[in-house]
């Protein structure tokens, strides 16, 4: 067993593309955690879609062993964690698991929105940390202004600050001996009885579920009987394990240590993250505080093009669910798209990659509703409701207020776009809270109503920054607003799967958009069809689709008009009548045009 003082738990934080991944790579070169014949880029992202769109997606732990300039050899446990927002989430399970943080800022770009998010998730975690600049070998690499900004902006201290350049090696010996000299060692005692965190669970075919833990005291070992203080689950260890990146057995793991453990567990929801692993026979005093469980904050249906596919989907979701416990889903059903599901999900980001896979792994074409976020409904008999669906919206004359979830967003632009980013943030009802200059750049913190923001709000951003602005948000609270359920009819039918809610403000500039769009998407039928945006019984926009019209005069040349004029009348009869009785056919492209179009 390794002695507490010798063990190092960290992990590394930054914004997107700062260099995490490919510094966890040399730290693995350098300590030989792998041959080097099997070292490829980005070793920890291990998913296709990680390495295709270059993010980190789950984090991912893995532990060195390095000899110190000192002669001692020590134990690095370090985890790798995403940039991305919407796996904020991923970044604070694997910081509890912590002592210390690697904060890693590129030296041309500087400080962003993600990394002051991510560094006070760290300081809330109680992390030392040391600043790391990366990409020093760019020509517009500028380490003496960055350690400035990192005073300024964060308040860290970074005259000591290492430069590196974890593409060439450059600087990686030092960053090791500063984890060894600069980071605590974790406390713990081994006495005591066992009490282990329970980081992160996952689903593997051939080992049933794979539970990767953090000692705090005790140690754990192969056919111990286990008790979940969370779930009050009982299990006995048959495997017990490190990742060197690849997983190693042991004997046993001891205070301070994080490996991974299996016990014939079916289901990865039975392995609640946050829980207490304890010993059966001799339980700890009380549990670790453990982690807020992931909140999903966008809600969209998702359903197969072709119907036939709805249980291959429903057994994809399934597998899905099992690697991912931050995703759900329930059945739904639409007139206008069949049978599928309402999902959750953390964010856009982690729609898309959910939709991705689900597409990609399991060869499945789909279709997906507009996003929509948890409205809160306060019924005037004084109960409440959460709407995940705008459809699902009760009668309006039972509703005495419906509230809105809101965040507060920091935003990151260089000066020459500012202009355009605030008028992006009032144009979607932002209130400004703050503005003020990080160096040459500006940084402004607004209050956003989400629903405002799940649509293209990040696009939008970055195209009229041109990339630059870099963007962060944490849902503060929900707060009442004028908002309205509006639906969209087809030749006089209500189409479920286009309704939304939205502010009355911009009901009407949203419905006209949603209108337009579908008069140029629908073919035309052999009879007129109204497209309108109503708001209960108040039609707020109409345009209509033209027919088809057949010449019916065409087989009479010359003779008296009134001949013309009988065969048109009847014609208009019979269009008449077919609009009444007629089916109007919305083509898939449609809805999936209509669905991603936003005014």
């Amino acid at each position: 067993m390794v002695r507490l003082e010798n063990i190092r738990n960290f992990s590394i934080i930054a914004h997107i593309d700062h260099g995490k991944s490919t510094l966890a790579d040399r730290l693995i070169q350098v300590t030989g955690g792998l041959p080097e014949r099997e070292m490829v880029e980005q070793v920890l992202d291990s998913m296709e879609i990680e390495r295709e769109r270059g993010i980190t997606i789950k984090a991912q732990t893995v532990r060195l062993e390095y000899r110190a300039k000192n002669g001692e050899t020590y134990v690095l446990n370090l985890m790798d964690t995403p940039g991305h927002v919407d796996f904020a989430y991923e970044v604070s399970r694997s910081l509890a698991a912590c002592e210390g943080s690697l904060l890693v800022v590129d030296a041309s770009q500087g400080v962003e929105a993600q990394t002051l998010a991510n560094v006070y998730h760290a300081l809330d975690a109680g992390h030392e940390i040391v600043p790391v600049l990366n990409k020093i070998d760019l020509p517009a690499a500028e380490p003496d202004r960055i350690k400035q900004q990192i005073e300024d902006v964060i308040g860290l201290e970074a005259s000591d600050a290492l430069l590196i350049s974890a593409k060439t090696g450059l600087g990686v010996e030092d960053v090791l001996e500063a984890i060894v000299h600069r980071l605590p060692a974790p406390k713990g005692t081994q006495t005591e009885p066992l009490k282990a965190l329970l980081v992160d669970s996952w689903y593997d075919p051939y080992l049933g579920v794979v539970v990767l833990v953090r000692i705090v005291d005790g140690t754990m070992k192969k056919h111990q009987r286990i008790l979940m203080m969370g779930t009050k689950a009982h299990y006995e260890i048959d495997r017990i394990g490190v990742f060197r990146p690849k997983m190693q057995e042991v004997e046993e793991l001891g205070p301070g240590e994080i490996g991974f453990i299996t016990a014939q567990i079916k289901e990865v929801a039975d392995t609640r993250v946050g829980d207490t692993i304890t010993d059966e026979k001799r339980p700890c005093a009380a549990a670790l505080p453990g982690f807020k469980p992931a909140q999903q904050v966008v809600f969209c249906g998702l359903f197969p093009v072709d119907a036939a596919d709805f249980e291959d989907l429903r057994a994809a979701m399934g597998k899905l669910r099992l690697n991912d416990a931050s995703f759900s889903f329930e059945m739904e059903s639409s007139a206008a798209l069949g049978f599928g599901f309402r999902c959750g999900f953390l964010g856009l980001l982690h729609l898309e990659i959910i939709e991705e896979r689900l597409e990609r792994e399991f060869n499945l074409d789909l279709i997906a509703t507009a996003p929509s976020v948890i409205y809160r409904i306060i019924l005037r008999s004084g109960e409440t409701i959460n709407l995940h669906n705008p459809v699902d919206m009760p009668d309006p004359t039972r509703i005495e207020q419906i509230e809105e979830p809101w965040i507060r967003a920091t935003i990151l632009t260089p000066d020459e776009y500012l202009g355009a980013v605030l008028k992006l943030c009032q144009d979607r009802r932002g209130v400004q809270v703050d503005l003020n200059y990080v160096g040459a750049r500006a940084m402004a913190i607004y209050d956003l109503p989400l629903n405002e923001v799940v649509f293209d709000f990040y696009d939008r951003l970055k195209s009229i920054s041109r990339g630059y602005a870099s963007f962060d948000y944490a849902i503060t609270d929900y707060r009442a607003g004028d908002l309205v359920k509006m639906s969209i009819l087809v030749n006089g039918e209500p189409v479920d799967a286009l309704s939304m809610l939205v502010h009355r403000d911009r009901a009407e500039t949203r419905g006209r958009a949603m209108v337009e769009k579908l008069k140029e998407l629908i073919p035309p039928h052999l009879f007129q069809i109204p497209v309108q945006a109503a708001i209960g019984g108040k039609i707020i926009a109409r345009e209509t689709v033209r027919a088809l019209r057949k010449d019916v005069t065409a087989k009479c040349y010359g003779g008296d008009a009134t001949r013309k004029r009988k065969l048109l009348e009847k014609q208009k009869a019979g269009k008449k009548r077919m609009r009444q009785f007629g089916k109007v056919e919305i083509p898939q492209e449609a809805f999936i045009a209509a669905l991603k179009m936003d005014s």
